[in-house]
C-alpha cells in the first residue's frame, strides 16, 4: 500500500470483537461511612467538647449494567463522587458489590492509582517483581520485562534505590511502565495520564494506543476530555452512582459538556 492510500482509523472506527472482556450487570454498590457532626454550643458544652459520631448509608452505585466487548476503549466520565472510582475498583476485584454480578475475561492490568500498591522499603526492581507476581506472571516472565520496564520509567539509578526515596513523579512512572508491561488483556486506569511531564504523558499515550491497537480492552476514567474523545470508542455517562446516558463520544461528551453548564474551553477538554 502507497503512502498515499493509506488509512487511518480512529478510536471510532476500529472494528471489534463480539466476545465480551467485562460483563457488569445490575450492580449496586452501598457502604456506610462514619463522621463526627458538629455540635451545638449547647451540646458542646454538655459533652466537653465532643461531637457526636453518626453512622451514613451512600449509594455509590446504583443499578448499573453494560458490557464491555474485547477491543473496546470505554470512557467513564462524570462528577467527581459520581461513583466512577468505585465501580472501577469492583470491576478491579478490589471490593466486591453489594448487589448484582460483575465478569471479568482476561489478564487485568490496573492502574487506578499511581504508585499505590508498592513497599516504600523495597526498591524498584524489587516493586517490578512483585508488581508482575501480582498480575499472574512468573518470576522468569518479569525478570526478562526488567529492562524494557527500568527503560520506559526513565528514573535511571533509582530503580535499584528504595521507592521511600522517589518523587511522586518518579512513582508514577514506575507504576505505569509495570502496568503496561504485563501483557494485559484488560486495562483499568483511573486518571493515570494526569501525572507526569508533557513528554511522559506522550510516551504513555502512545504506549496505551500500542496495546488497543493489538485488541486490549480499555476501561478508563478520566476528567480529560479531549482524551477520552481521541482515545475511546464508546463513552458512558455516570451519575449519582446511576449511568445517565452511554454512546459515541461526541454525543455522549457534547450532551455532558452542556448538562454541566460549561464551554468546551481546554481547561474542560484536557488535564492542567
Amino acid at each position: 500500500m502507497s503512502e498515499e492510500d493509506e488509512v487511518i482509523i480512529t478510536p471510532s472506527q476500529r472494528t471489534v470483537v463480539d466476545e465480551v472482556a467485562v460483563s457488569v450487570q445490575d450492580v449496586c454498590i452501598t457502604y456506610r461511612t462514619t463522621f463526627e457532626k458538629r455540635p451545638t454550643l449547647k451540646q458542646a458544652v454538655m459533652r466537653a467538647g465532643r461531637g457526636k459520631r453518626q453512622v451514613k448509608t451512600v449509594e455509590a452505585v446504583k443499578n448499573v449494567s453494560f458490557d464491555v466487548p474485547r477491543g473496546t476503549v470505554l470512557g467513564i466520565i462524570g462528577h467527581n463522587g459520581a461513583g466512577k472510582s468505585t465501580l472501577m475498583r469492583a470491576i478491579a476485584g478490589i471490593i466486591p458489590p453489594t448487589a448484582g454480578r460483575i465478569e471479568v475475561t482476561g489478564r487485568t492490568s490496573t492502574l487506578l492509582a499511581l504508585g499505590v500498591g508498592f513497599n516504600p522499603d523495597l526498591t524498584g526492581l524489587e516493586n517490578v517483581l512483585l508488581g508482575g507476581l501480582a498480575a499472574g506472571l512468573s518470576k522468569e516472565e518479569v525478570e526478562t520485562r526488567f529492562d524494557e520496564i527500568a527503560a520506559f520509567a526513565d528514573i535511571g539509578d533509582f530503580i535499584e534505590l528504595p521507592m521511600r526515596t522517589y518523587s511522586s513523579g518518579m512513582a508514577a512512572r514506575l507504576a505505569f511502565a509495570v502496568s503496561m508491561h504485563m501483557d494485559p488483556d484488560i486495562l483499568l486506569i483511573d486518571e493515570a495520564l494526569s501525572t507526569g511531564d508533557a513528554a511522559f504523558k506522550e510516551k504513555a499515550t502512545a504506549k496505551l494506543r500500542e496495546l488497543v491497537d493489538n485488541s486490549s480492552t480499555m476501561l478508563l476514567i478520566s476528567h480529560a476530555l479531549a482524551t477520552v474523545r481521541s482515545m475511546c470508542n464508546e463513552v458512558i455517562w455516570l451519575d449519582h452512582g446511576q449511568m445517565k446516558m452511554r454512546g459515541e463520544p461526541d454525543a455522549v461528551l457534547d450532551t455532558y459538556i452542556e448538562a454541566m453548564h460549561v464551554k468546551k474551553t481546554a481547561a474542560v477538554m484536557n488535564d492542567f
